[in-house]
């Protein structure tokens, strides 16, 4: 297993472990204290898990060999997964805690003793605060000194970005818990409990969103990186034995999968060996100065010459 894929899945390991844990606290609190704020952050914990179930189910079926089936194999298989991950999120995770405030507003109960509530958040920001340093630091690490929104944009793996911004959502939603459980106790007003949980399910939408926006341009084939691009054209365009060469044309087929393909003029003076040997060595030296370019195609075609 390569050091990209393991620290893929550290974050997502350290996501389930807490969420689960938390889970299941939150709902005894909230059968405890009767708090729909805490409902909502008992299934927002729970569909986190599920969701980091799901990313790895989409590592683990990524990585299956090509076949004749799929000649460039299945590493498209995390981008289907991803995607997944944030419809269940959005629907799920913000559309029960929303339809879970909308009737706490309409229907309020008196808020029991809030002491079980502050109790469970406090571990769940403990919990969540710990696996959300782990994602994000391995997210930084691959950010090359771009800021955070410019490397989720940028970003070919979903399953660090959708850590991220899951338990990122996780922390914002028990600020709001604990403000609405906090005000509705200390006000008397069970209303606005059901306000937090209205809240705390927007938020898991707002997520959601950015997440199937960056999930489906993946899965619809993005290109590589300018970066990765211009490093290509400055291998190909250096070769003493190319004349010309045409647009780049790449697809991420997975986070660390690239398929390339593009067409060169050769010098006219040489051999069908010679040319046959320039585009093996064109091509190993694209795979060695960029690993992630795993499927090469290029069409050569000698310069025509007079007479």
């Amino acid at each position: 297993m390569t050091r990209e894929a393991k620290d893929s899945k550290l974050p997502i390991y350290a996501s389930i472990a807490a969420n689960i844990a938390i889970a299941i606290l939150k709902f005894i609190a909230a059968a405890v204290s009767g708090s729909s704020a805490m409902v909502a952050e008992g299934v927002h914990s729970l569909v986190d898990s599920t969701d980091g179930g799901l990313l790895l189910v989409g590592h683990w079926r990524s990585r299956r060999p090509a076949d004749e089936s799929h000649p460039f194999g299945y590493a498209h298989e995390l981008y289907f997964w991803s995607l997944l991950v944030a419809v269940l999120f959005f629907v799920l995770g913000g559309g029960i805690s929303v339809y879970h405030g909308i009737l706490a507003i309409a229907h309020p109960e008196p808020l029991e003793d809030p002491t079980w509530n502050y109790v469970v958040l406090a571990g769940a920001t403990l919990f969540d605060g710990t696996s959300f340093v782990i994602a994000y630091r391995a997210f930084r690490r691959t950010a090359k000194g771009r800021g955070f929104w410019a490397h989720l944009r940028g970003s070919k793996d979903p399953s660090q970005f959708a850590v991220v911004l899951e338990d990122g959502a996780d922390l914002t939603g028990i600020a709001l818990a604990f403000v609405g459980v906090f005000l509705g106790h200390r006000l008397g007003m069970p209303r606005l409990d059901g306000a937090a949980s209205v809240g705390i399910g927007l938020v898991l939408m707002f997520v959601a969103v950015v997440l199937i926006r960056q999930t489906k341009a993946l899965l619809l084939g993005e290109s590589a990186s300018p970066a990765v691009l211009a490093r290509i054209h400055a291998i190909i365009n250096t070769d003493d034995e190319v004349k010309t060469a045409d647009r780049l044309l790449t697809m991420h087929l997975g986070p660390h999968d690239i398929l390339l393909t593009t067409s060169v003029q050769l010098v006219g003076h040489l051999t069908e060996p010679e040319v046959a040997r320039a585009i093996t060595r064109l091509e190993n030296r694209i795979r060695e100065a960029v690993p992630d370019v795993k499927h090469v195609c290029i069409d050569a075609r000698r310069e025509r010459t007079e007479g």
